[in-house]
């Protein structure tokens, strides 16, 4: 059966009056308040309970006393407790305690910012369902496929969020997951790397993604590509050198393997240190692309090539290749701090750097920006504005 679940950011910003309204529209569902009760137990489910939920939310963490007395009022108010393990160091073993402690399910859950990171919920609950007797639910970044995993599983119930509410066809996004909860099947999905996976979701989204997903961090300055409609995406080969000396920048060629990315600080919009030759000699190692803080030349030669190239500007003249520099060092491209093996990414909006450190988190991160924006235009097509969409009114400081 469905199930329907009044979020926390929901109840953070309407408060009882959500839980309320949804009863009112849908009497005979079963409703979960996502309270996220951390204390003040037995308040905070009466509140919820009378509002009209039948299941509430609590933290795995709470204490156990507030455990305790949002099992009682519980009871009392005719509902059920559904203990949410978010963020919980040792899941498992909390499980049974909970269970111990009268609650009604357990969820496993890794919240949106632990997806981001690259955690998972299924493997987890994998553990607990073998340590408890009471229903599993699991959430977290659920898709159909997903959802047919955990169902597979063992999963009594299957949490989705944002792969429902952020998605452009709502309706099409929500019956998908209920065929697969209805009919799992065992879909074996190929393991790629971190590195490939990453690269995948970054050549699926666009520069603006990416900053947004940074906090409107992240794009390089006076950096244009020289042609329209190339993407890019791969790992920086940084070159540190002068006005024109070109020795560097085209030795990198030889140092940079296939995906990597050329990063060029030459210092000069009048010199260029690349043109049409270094472009096919990266084509032949099928380097990813190049970025010049500086001058490029040979446009009409790089036009008819599929390398993307992205500079300051264009000029006819080069210099000289005196030798001056060093490659992958760190460098400031673009008004941008640069260091060797970090994702550059480049699109018709220009270019940004993705630290190395923090590529998969802030890929999966610019692949939610995405899919909200998705939302928004499908809504803007309807007739809204983008001002009535986002609620600014609302949410300006008063």
């Amino acid at each position: 059966m469905d199930w329907i679940e009044v979020g926390t950011p929901l109840i953070k910003s309407e408060g009882m009056d959500a839980i309320r309204q949804i009863r009112e529209q849908f009497p005979k569902q079963t409703i979960i308040a996502d309270m996220k009760v951390a204390d003040t137990g037995a308040m905070e489910v009466e509140m919820a309970a009378k509002a009209g939920a039948d299941i509430v939310v609590i933290l795995g963490s709470a204490d156990d006393s507030t455990v305790l007395e949002s099992v009682r009022a519980a009871k009392k108010y005719g509902a059920k407790i559904m203990a949410d393990l978010i963020s919980f160091s040792e899941p498992v073993s909390r499980s049974k305690e909970l269970q111990d402690l009268g609650v009604d399910y357990i969820n496993v859950h890794a919240g949106i910012d632990q997806q981001m990171m690259g955690q998972d919920s299924l493997s987890i609950m994998k553990k607990v369902i073998q340590d408890v007797s009471i229903p599993v639910a699991i959430a977290g970044g659920l898709d159909a496929d997903s959802c047919a995993q955990a169902v597979l599983a063992g999963a009594s119930i299957v949490i989705v969020g944002g792969n429902i509410t952020r998605s452009s066809d709502v309706l099409s996004s929500a019956r998908s997951i209920r065929e697969s909860v209805d009919a799992p099947f065992d879909k074996h999905l190929s393991e790629k790397s971190i590195d490939e996976q990453i690269r995948d979701i970054l050549m699926s989204v666009s520069t603006p993604n990416i900053s947004d997903a940074m906090h409107r961090k992240g794009a390089m300055q006076d950096i244009f590509p020289t042609l329209k409609g190339k993407k890019m995406v791969g790992t920086a080969v940084t070159v540190q050198t002068f006005k024109g000396d070109w020795a560097k920048t085209v030795e990198a060629i030889d140092v940079a393997k296939k995906g990597d990315v050329i990063v060029i600080y030459n210092g000069s919009r009048h010199v260029a240190p690349w043109g049409g030759l270094a472009t096919l000699s990266c084509i032949n190692k099928e380097i990813a692309g190049v970025v010049i803080d500086g001058a490029v030349r040979d446009i009409d030669d790089i036009s008819k090539m599929s390398l993307p190239v992205f500079a300051t500007c264009a000029v006819p003249n080069a210099g000289e290749p005196k030798g001056f520099g060093e490659i992958n060092s760190e460098i400031v491209c673009g008004n941008q701090e640069v260091r060797s093996g970090d994702f550059i990414v480049g699109d018709d909006n220009g270019v940004v750097v993705v630290p190395r450190e923090r590529a998969y988190e802030i890929a999966r991160r610019a692949k939610e920006v995405e899919k909200t924006e998705q939302r928004l235009f499908e809504e803007i097509k309807r007739g809204k504005t983008l001002s009535e969409i986002m609620k600014l009114k609302k949410w300006e400081k008063q």
